[in-house]
C-alpha cells in the first residue's frame, strides 16, 4: 500500500493554568510553539500547520515562517480543533492521514512523527499512536502517566491497543507501556471520532482515546525508545531549556 499524504496539525491555545501562556513560553528567545513547529517540519512527513484561537500564537508562528490557521474558541478538545483546521486548509480532502501533535513537546525527536504514521501505511488500524516501555518504577504507579494495554502484533515492536488507563496495568510480570500522546488518524477515522459523544470510560479515566476504542475503532501502537518531554509546569520549562541547545551553540 502506497504511503498516504499527511498533514501534521498542532493545536495550541492560551488556557493552561499551571504554566500561563504556555505555547509562548520563551526557550532561548524562541516561543515554545515555534520549537514544536520546527521539530515537526524536520520530520519531513508533510505539511505542518498550527491550529489556534490565539492571535498571539498565530503571529508568533507566522513570524517564524510557519503556517497557522485561526479556529473557534469553543472547542472542547484538540481533536475538535484540528478537525476544524483540516477542513479550512484542506477542503478538497487531499490529505489522507492527519497527525495530532501536541504543542507542548519542544524536545520532540522528529523521527517519532514518521514512526507514529507508519502503521497507517497498511490496511487495518484507524488510528496510530506511540508508547515506550516504563523503566522508572515511580511511573508505574503515577496516574499522570497513561499506560496502554495491548496485544502484540506480528510487526516488531507494535501493539494493538485494548485499553488505556491511569492505573497500573496490566497486572503480573512483563513490561508496562507509557503512552505518548501523538496520534495519526485516517481522515475518515478523525471525522468519525469527532462526531461521537464522549464515552463512559473516556469520562471516567479522562482519556479521550477511549472514545475511539469504545466505538470499535482500531488503534495500533508503535513502541519507541524515547518519551518526549511534555511541558506542563515551570519546572518542565526549565528542563526543556536545559535540554534544548541555544541557537548560538548550533553554529
Amino acid at each position: 500500500m502506497a504511503k498516504a499524504r499527511a498533514i501534521i496539525l498542532i493545536p495550541a491555545r492560551l488556557k493552561a493554568t499551571r504554566l500561563p501562556d504556555k505555547p509562548l513560553a520563551d526557550i532561548h528567545g524562541v516561543p515554545m510553539i515555534v520549537h514544536v513547529w520546527r521539530q515537526a517540519m524536520a520530520a519531513e512527513c508533510g505539511r505542518v500547520v498550527v491550529a489556534t484561537d490565539s492571535e498571539q500564537i498565530f503571529a508568533a508562528v507566522r513570524s517564524a515562517g510557519g503556517e497557522a490557521v485561526m479556529t473557534r474558541e469553543d472547542h472542547a478538545s484538540g481533536s475538535d480543533r484540528i478537525y476544524e483546521a483540516l477542513n479550512r486548509i484542506d477542503p478538497d480532502g487531499d490529505a489522507e492521514v492527519i497527525v495530532n501533535l501536541q504543542g507542548d513537546l519542544p524536545t520532540l525527536d522528529p523521527a517519532l512523527v514518521s514512526t507514529c504514521i507508519a502503521p497507517l501505511h497498511a490496511r487495518g488500524p484507524d488510528i496510530a499512536t506511540l508508547a515506550a516501555v516504563i523503566t522508572n518504577d515511580e511511573e508505574r504507579h503515577n496516574p499522570n502517566v497513561v499506560k496502554v494495554v495491548g496485544s502484540a502484533l506480528a510487526e516488531t515492536r507494535r501493539l494493538r491497543a485494548l485499553y488505556f488507563t491511569r492505573a497500573t496495568a496490566p497486572h503480573g510480570d512483563g513490561p508496562l507501556y507509557h503512552h505518548i500522546g501523538i496520534y495519526a488518524y485516517r481522515r475518515a477515522a478523525l471525522e468519525r471520532f469527532v462526531a461521537l459523544r464522549p464515552s463512559g470510560l473516556e469520562l471516567r479515566e479522562k482519556l479521550e482515546q477511549l472514545r475511539a476504542l469504545e466505538d470499535g475503532m482500531r488503534i495500533d501502537v508503535s513502541i519507541v525508545d524515547t518519551v518526549p518531554l511534555g511541558v506542563d509546569t515551570p519546572a518542565d520549562l526549565e528542563r526543556a531549556r536545559h535540554l534544548i541547545a541555544p541557537a548560538s551553540s548550533k553554529k
